[in-house]
């Protein structure tokens, strides 16, 4: 079965505040089935790449840490009122560059873990008229709410979660193309 390619996804945004606190649930648990994941798979597994040269599951894994900043600061931008959200670096350079195959997977774990939980706290947080405030995505070309940016971040979290779960099952990744952009 083919997984869709990230970057030529289209999201239907506009979603009710409503479902936010299931949303918060996904965002929240990623972390946690990450690590059981990890637990499944032998250390040398962890950093075997295909022979295509795409990520390995400890560089999906780093890359989860890699894009939570983005993530936090769309937040922000949206809580100031922000027209604009950040782009995304689409070359994923801070995960090509990082050697995550050279780190010990219980930090790259850790380091996700303590991003996220930094985000969750943060989203706890927040008011009715928080989760309405408006920007617009720089790749999608349309408006986002705070609702909108973690359905966007759930999606990409299982977006990996597949490709992690298929490369740990030695189907590879599901998708025929490089390594995706996430913007």
């Amino acid at each position: 079965m083919e997984q869709r390619i990230w970057f030529q996804r289209r999201f239907d945004l506009g979603l009710a505040p409503e479902v936010f606190p299931e949303l918060l649930e996904r965002i929240r648990g990623t972390p946690a089935r990450l690590e059981e994941w990890v637990e499944k798979v032998p250390p040398d597994a962890l950093t075997r790449r295909r022979a295509d040269d795409a990520w390995s599951v400890q560089e999906h894994i780093g890359h989860f840490g890699d894009l939570e900043p983005l993530w936090a600061g769309r937040l922000e931008e949206l809580l100031a009122g922000s027209a604009d959200l950040r782009p995304a670096d689409m070359e994923n350079r801070a995960t090509h560059e990082a050697e995550h195959n050279a780190a010990g997977i219980d930090g790259l774990l850790r380091r996700f873990r303590d991003a996220r939980e930094a985000i969750v706290h943060r989203l706890e947080g927040l008011g009715d008229e928080d989760l309405l405030r408006t920007a617009q995505h720089p790749r999608l070309q349309q408006p986002m709410t705070v609702v909108d940016l973690f359905f966007f971040v759930a999606e990409h979290d299982d977006h990996h979660l597949a490709t992690i779960s298929a490369l740990v099952r030695g189907a590879g990744p599901t998708s025929t193309t490089e390594e995706p952009t996430h913007g």
